[in-house]
């Protein structure tokens, strides 16, 4: 699948809208029958599109009030010991968001704790003993006004 055609970029926003369409409900909203929905939705998985489904959580009502933006400055930038830091990264739960960035620093990670005191915690004890670790530099969310929301699919409508 090498492009998307309308209803291709119609299923992808009905999915992104809600991943619990049933296939009849989904396909009924992209204007097509039952099987070649679902043969389209299969494509798009296969073809790497649509990469999972889950459902998104209100992380306060389950405890983890606090959403800290640590930008990691690693002590060295080689290829290896970046992958080795990598592998470390991605087995830490409370890490939810990991990113390569551009600039003063060398990761930008979303970290969740329940509380202050936790995430204090929890960059002595986990952050700061990551392999690599330069230096830390960590910044808080106040409140969130936009989250977990779709991709925006205009640009590839515009191409059709």
């Amino acid at each position: 699948m090498e492009t998307l055609d309308k209803f291709d970029l119609a299923i992808l926003h009905e999915l992104q809208s809600d991943g619990r369409l049933t296939n009849a409900e989904l396909a009924s909203r992209v204007g097509l029958s039952a099987a070649p929905c679902w043969r389209r939705v299969r494509a798009l998985e296969e073809a790497g599109y649509i990469t999972g489904y889950r459902a998104e959580l209100n992380r306060a009502k389950i405890g983890l009030g606090v959403l800290a933006f640590v930008r990691l400055d690693a002590e060295r930038n080689s290829g290896d010991v970046l992958r080795h830091m990598e592998a470390a990264i991605r087995k830490i739960p409370e890490i939810v968001s990991c990113h390569y960035i551009s600039g003063s620093g060398t990761f930008e990670l979303q970290v969740v704790c329940p509380d202050l005191t936790e995430f204090s915690r929890f960059a002595r004890e986990v952050l700061i003993n990551l392999p690599n670790v330069k230096d830390l530099h960590t910044s808080f969310s106040l409140g969130e006004v936009k989250a977990g929301g779709a991709l925006p699919l205009g640009h590839l409508a515009q191409r059709h």
